[in-house]
């Protein structure tokens, strides 16, 4: 027989539960990158460090912590076209930020100054909240209800009562993907400057045992 068909070691009830809360963003973060081409390695170092030197006095100029700032070490590949023929393009060298915003209303303007001062990349914009830890804990408290409720409906139907829970199971946000039935998903305008808001889902599997009526 199937799962649904048999249990081979029964206990008692095992139920899913999540939950969602919804805040305003209050940071965002840019993923930005510059890259130059030139004919030799040196030359594609200095033109880089060149751009990766504007773009930090950009943001020093809108006073941007350093702390607020990552950005990776310089990386150098070779670059070619293929057409009727392989012709070699020259050496490109790519240094990539992660730029932290506490203050939304310079995201706009960092956004263009940046691309200004030589970033050539915009991988992304992503909104969200510093008190993410927080939401997570109230999400999570929620999901519990929402297991617990769910439980105790399966045992009013089969006519028994629960008993003590023997079993807890955190289920991680990133899956919650599969159980959009059961709830939403960490969220927040990816690639869209208009914030909206910021879902912090939680999810967790409980085991409660059975006592007959």
């Amino acid at each position: 027989m199937n799962g649904t068909q048999s249990i081979e070691a029964p206990w008692g009830v095992s139920v899913f539960g999540a939950a969602s809360v919804d805040a305003a963003p209050d940071l965002a973060r840019l993923r930005v990158a510059i890259e130059q081409t030139r004919n030799t390695p040196g030359e594609a170092f200095a033109a880089t460090r060149v751009g990766v030197n504007r773009i930090r006095e950009v943001l020093r100029g809108h006073r941007v912590p350093e702390a607020a700032v990552s950005a990776s070490r310089l990386n150098l590949s070779s670059q070619w076209s293929y057409g009727s023929e392989r012709t070699f393009l020259g050496y490109e060298c790519t240094a990539s930020f992660v730029i932290e915003l506490r203050d939304l209303d310079l995201l706009e303007t960092v956004l263009i100054d940046v691309v200004d001062a030589g970033a050539d990349q915009v991988e992304s914009v992503e909104f969200d909240v510093s008190a993410k830890k927080e939401l997570r804990a109230r999400a999570r408290t929620a999901a519990v209800a929402a297991a617990r409720e769910k439980a105790a409906l399966y045992a009013a139907a089969a006519d028994v009562r629960l008993g003590p829970v023997v079993h807890i199971k955190d289920v991680d946000a990133e899956q919650l993907q599969n159980y959009r039935g059961h709830g939403g998903h960490d969220g927040g305008g990816e690639g869209d400057l208009t914030p909206g808001k910021v879902t912090v889902s939680a999810g967790v599997v409980i085991g409660l045992s059975l006592i007959g009526s």
